[in-house]
């Protein structure tokens, strides 16, 4: 039996670092925008080709901390492709229940680096189409499941958590921003069987339906509807957890050098995930869970976040548990508990 299965996305990531001007434009949040003169080339200081989506990132933080991982997706019969299995399986993920389409081509994404922060160009491919034809769940019992599900392929959801609920398989979720979108009610009345949402501060608060500026409230509505973790990250501030006991808030390790914020979620979520499965915590009571375990669950969290983002890419910097255990830089970190 695999230790766990990731389910989702699964992209062919092509990086290119650029030099190019910003311009204010309030249409966005960030109120700023990469300036390219049309009709002309635009030099590229670096490139780097790798394997990126959701499902891919977390499957090699598993595997790389020494579970027996295995990733379900959908690829495209094609080169970009051939090029994702042959990397996970030198990650030794193992790769049996990815689908390979022949009329579809693989998920494909340009990202635009400068100064730490990229603009990404996503073409979704296959990974859209990803859906219950292309699993045999029965194959799929694990002791977890870690799934965060692109485009139209939110729709197999429901049929995913009622088969893990059903098989006692803990459900770890990271709903991406289509599917918040789009199933935001479904997602408020599933809650109950889900063991660990993974969220950011933005996402928590759309799907409570609350301000962020209330966050009392946003965590009191989430952890009335679902008995498992609830963990929301701030980015640069941090994240903040809820296991129903304790809120937990922590801050950030400090990186050597901000290169790419790409997979930096996913780095967090499949740490932390990873941390519960070295410490073996018990999430069928969760009011036995010792609160030393869920700070050691941060601890390799964070540090992981931290490696990924001094790297171009999503993988690049994932670290495994003998390295996270010999750098002393990762030794120590801001987190305070609070009584709920």
């Amino acid at each position: 039996m695999f230790d766990i299965i990731t389910i989702g996305s699964v992209t062919f990531d092509n990086f290119l670092e650029i030099n190019a001007e910003k311009m204010f434009w309030d249409k966005v949040p960030s109120k700023r925008a990469l300036v390219f003169p049309f009709g002309e080339k635009v030099e590229v200081l670096n490139m780097v080709q790798t394997v990126g989506g959701n499902s891919a990132n977390a499957s090699v933080t598993f595997a790389r901390q020494g579970f027996k991982t295995a990733c379900a997706a959908k690829i495209g019969k094609d080169l970009y492709g051939e090029f994702i299995l042959k990397t996970l399986k030198n990650e030794k993920v193992n790769t049996k229940f990815i689908v390979l389409d022949s009329k579809l081509k693989t998920a494909y994404s340009t990202l635009l680096l400068s100064e730490g922060e990229r603009t990404i160009l996503g073409y979704h491919g296959a990974s859209n189409y990803f859906n219950l034809k292309d699993l045999k769940l029965s194959d799929m019992k694990s002791k977890w499941w870690y799934v965060s599900l692109a485009g139209e392929s939110y729709k197999i959801f429901n049929q995913l958590l009622d088969f893990a609920y059903k098989n006692n398989i803990a459900f770890a979720f990271n709903p991406s921003g289509y599917h918040l979108k789009n199933g935001r009610e479904n997602i408020l009345k599933n809650l109950s069987k889900i063991s660990v949402l993974l969220l950011n501060e933005e996402e928590a608060s759309f799907l409570a339906g609350i301000s962020w500026k209330n966050e009392k409230e946003v965590f009191k509505k989430l952890d009335k509807l679902m008995p498992g973790i609830l963990v929301v990250t701030r980015g640069n501030k941090g994240v903040i957890i809820s296991d129903g006991n304790y809120i937990y808030r922590a801050g950030i390790f400090n990186e050597k050098k901000l290169v790419d914020r790409t997979g930096s979620g996913d780095a967090f979520g499949s740490g932390f995930i990873s941390g519960l499965l070295h410490y073996k915590v018990n999430l069928n009571d969760l009011n036995k869970i010792n609160p030393k375990y869920i700070l050691e669950a941060i601890k390799l969290a964070s540090a992981n976040a931290t490696s990924v983002v001094e790297h171009i890419g999503s993988q690049t910097g994932v670290l495994t548990f003998s390295d996270y255990k010999k750098q002393g830089r990762f030794k120590k970190l801001d987190i305070k508990l609070e009584k709920i």
